[in-house]
């Protein structure tokens, strides 16, 4: 069994024990177990990512160490690092739109889905760092491309 399989197996003992203890505890105690469901997610993607900047940094500082240029991912690490990340982003997208508009009404909800879209955004320009560069209006830049 490899680590991440090791790591899902007690995701999902912990869920099974956060469900049993809610249906022994009874209806009062459900946020509590959900705040604390949702705690241990959370150490787990922090755990992740952490171990993932990890990962690129030493990456960089390998390439920096020989002089080199930062190699350019491929097309499909990109994609799968595109994918993740909308997907994670979808999945806390529900339980912050909750709190948002539960806390604030249609403004927290607003304010959350801005928050969702700029998170995304700093995403997508980080790993195509030329996708903002010249979309200034009435620039010959952007008229010679939209003219091919």
């Amino acid at each position: 069994m490899t680590g991440m399989d090791a790591r899902d197996t007690e995701l999902k003992k912990e869920l099974n024990a956060t469900l049993q203890a809610r249906r022994e505890l009874g209806d009062e105690y459900e946020s509590a177990l959900v705040d604390s469901f949702m705690e241990k997610v959370d150490q787990r993607i922090d755990g992740a990512v952490e171990r993932r900047v990890r990962r690129q940094l030493a990456e960089q500082q390998m390439v920096v160490a020989r002089g080199a240029r930062s190699p350019k991912p491929t097309d499909s690490d990109s994609f799968g690092e595109r994918f993740g990340f909308g997907i994670v982003t979808m999945i806390l997208a529900v339980p912050l739109s909750g709190i948002g508009g539960g806390v604030a009404g249609l403004k927290g909800l607003l304010v959350t889905w801005i928050g969702i879209v700029g998170v995304n955004v700093v995403q997508a320009a980080r790993t195509n760092p030329g996708m903002f560069r010249g979309w200034r209006r009435g620039s010959a830049k952007d008229e010679d491309r939209w003219e091919d």
